[in-house]
């Protein structure tokens, strides 16, 4: 809700100083040419996203989701001890990881919320669990080995080689990812809740 207000005032700040310099004609022309501009970014994406999507959706049906389940189970039972009870868990958690591997943020996030309500405890409403804050970590860091939406915006936007930001993901992605979890392990053990 803040940050509402501080996006709403930001805006209305511009629009005073555009106003008051003389440069309203411009600022309007500006915000026609950044409307056409987002709609146009989002109808060339739109054909990735829903390519990928089916990709996910494929793997779902064909098993393949399952068999990653089960290839990243020792890793995800170190990470979510949730998972060894709650297998459900673990089959959500290894989808919004797949989906996030392949770069697919719009496709992990309903995989990633039913994992969130699994990892919930629901003896503490509103109150993170460590694994809870785990799973929001590795979203956010979201390691990528296909970056398709970053792609699909670059070849939009007329990139000779989309994908030639791969090395550059994959350091980044793996890096913050790994701070993430240790700073969350550090700070979860520093503010254990009774």
């Amino acid at each position: 809700m803040v940050m509402s207000w501080v996006w709403v005032g930001i805006l209305c700040i511009s629009v005073l100083c555009g106003v008051a310099l003389g440069n309203g004609s411009a600022l309007g022309a500006a915000v026609a040419q950044g409307a056409q501009a987002g709609v146009t970014l989002a109808v060339s994406i739109a054909g990735s996203i829903c390519l990928w999507s089916g990709v996910g959706k494929l793997m779902e049906r064909s098993g393949m989701t399952g068999f990653l389940s089960k290839l990243l189970s020792p890793l995800l039972f170190r990470i979510f001890p949730t998972t060894k009870k709650d297998s459900l868990a673990g089959s959500y958690l290894s989808a919004n990881i797949c989906a996030n591997i392949l770069g697919l943020g719009n496709a992990a996030t309903p995989m990633g919320i039913q994992a969130a309500k699994r990892l919930a405890d629901p003896n503490r409403p509103g109150l993170a669990t460590d694994e809870l804050c785990r799973l929001i970590v590795l979203n956010t860091a979201s390691i990528q080995l296909i970056p398709a939406n970053v792609a699909a915006v670059r070849a939009s936007l007329g990139a000779a080689a989309p994908f030639d930001i791969l090395p550059a993901v994959w350091i980044t992605s793996i890096c913050s990812a790994a701070l993430g979890l240790t700073a969350a392990w550090g700070l979860g053990a520093i503010f254990r809740h009774d």
